[in-house]
């Protein structure tokens, strides 16, 4: 299976990347050091930074890593014109297993990305590949970075080492430094059709298609969230009492208790993703220190501090887990609200609850389009209130409470 073979929906972007992959080849084959450029007449294929972004669930991270796979390919049909990221070769099936020497995935699991895990990365991007032709970083969530990282990284992409790729990932090109999207090749993708996802289901998932079409339609062109809700049980459920919630506010009750109830899920599914991975985490690196061998009951030298340090990740990396599940919480609600309003209109628009259509018209008959509109705005400023750390009880208590008042 070729690498792109995932990436649905996006036949531009597959072009543009496997042209330029192609020209990265005879960059190399040619002896040229530089990733900006190529010969034949490719100069404008190739750069040294890109930069990915899209709606969520479009797929930015899965093109990037594509790309870094195309890079490293290593296809003897690549000489009879081959298309690069044939996912059989040794470069394609280190690099989507991530176990490429060097292709870096960066991905943080707190709330930003800190200067001194971008300095590193910095310095590492100055060194030349080991094994492959390229050194590739691929940066997920490049909008997570601070201020200070994101001056870090400017220094990494304005004086780009010969052979090394920087892939950013990000939720929109607003989201980086203008110094940085400026020095960057920006591939923008859209949101794949239903049907296309559906099929992805079928086909790389084995999904019954009647429940990947299902699946494809309230997952909203999320793909990752897609498959989820398609061989997840709890996920539909989840998404069925998030569903329930327009129907439950009819009182100040309903609202806290819907709310209350909202939070706790999200909580709870923080603490259950983290039971065993932190778990595994600390004893990974407690052995890493020796300290599973004893040592006579005295920790080894720089492991308490290396656990706070853990902690402190890991923490953070909860509080992310919370709000992303929240976030996808409520994109359910936004998409429950947009069916209602298409309803109002009388648009013959497709709508992604379809299976919950007898709950789409009790809401759509019990106000007015300027009501839901007003209800679209509050899940709106839910999220932006999460964005800005507000207590997530009295976010989506807020926000319940203006349901009500549609």
């Amino acid at each position: 299976m070729a690498v792109w073979d995932d990436l649905v929906g996006q036949e531009q972007v597959v072009e543009q990347l496997t042209a330029a992959a192609r020209a990265a080849r005879a960059t190399v084959a040619a002896g040229r050091g530089g990733g900006s450029a190529a010969p034949g007449g490719n100069a404008s294929l190739m750069t040294h930074a890109w930069l990915f972004t899209g709606p969520p669930g479009a797929g930015q991270i899965t093109a990037a890593r594509a790309f870094a796979a195309a890079l490293q390919c290593a296809s003897p049909d690549l000489d009879l014109g081959g298309t690069p990221g044939c996912g059989f070769c040794e470069g394609c099936h280190t690099v989507m297993a991530g176990s490429h020497a060097d292709v870096k995935f960066v991905r943080s699991d707190g709330l930003s990305i800190g200067v001194g895990d971008m300095r590193d990365l910095v310095l590492r991007a100055a060194s030349y590949p080991t094994g492959g032709r390229w050194s590739v970083i691929l940066l997920d969530a490049a909008h997570r970075l601070t201020e200070a990282a994101a001056n870090a990284l400017l220094k990494g992409v304005e004086e780009p080492s010969p052979r090394t790729v920087w892939l950013l990932c990000a939720p929109s090109v607003q989201d980086t430094l203008p110094t940085i999207r400026s020095r960057c090749r920006q591939l923008v993708l859209r949101t794949p059709s239903p049907e296309a996802v559906a099929d992805l289901l079928v086909r790389r998932d084995g999904v019954e298609p009647a429940l990947a079409e299902l699946a494809a339609r309230a997952g909203q062109g999320d793909i990752e969230r897609s498959r989820r809700l398609a061989v997840d049980e709890q996920a539909r459920s989840r998404r069925l009492e998030v569903l329930r919630i327009p129907l439950e506010v009819a009182d100040l009750g309903g609202c806290l208790a819907a709310a209350q109830r909202l939070v706790d899920t999200a909580k709870t599914d923080a603490e259950a993703l983290a039971e065993t991975r932190d778990a595994k985490e600390t004893d990974d690196l407690k052995a890493a220190y020796g300290a599973a061998e004893g040592l006579g009951g005295k920790a080894p030298r720089g492991l308490a501090g290396a656990v706070k340090e853990l902690e402190k990740r890991q923490k953070s990396r909860a509080t992310r887990t919370r709000r992303e599940t929240l976030g996808v919480a409520l994109l359910d609600l936004l998409g429950f609200y947009r069916d209602v309003l298409a309803l109002q209109l009388g648009s013959t628009a497709a709508l992604a609850n379809q299976d919950q259509r007898s709950a789409l018209d009790r809401v759509a008959a019990a106000g007015p389009p300027e009501g839901t509109l007003r209800r679209i705005e509050a899940v709106l400023a839910c999220r932006q209130a999460l964005d800005r750390n507000v207590d997530p009880l009295l976010a989506v208590e807020a926000m319940t409470v203006a349901l009500r008042a549609g």
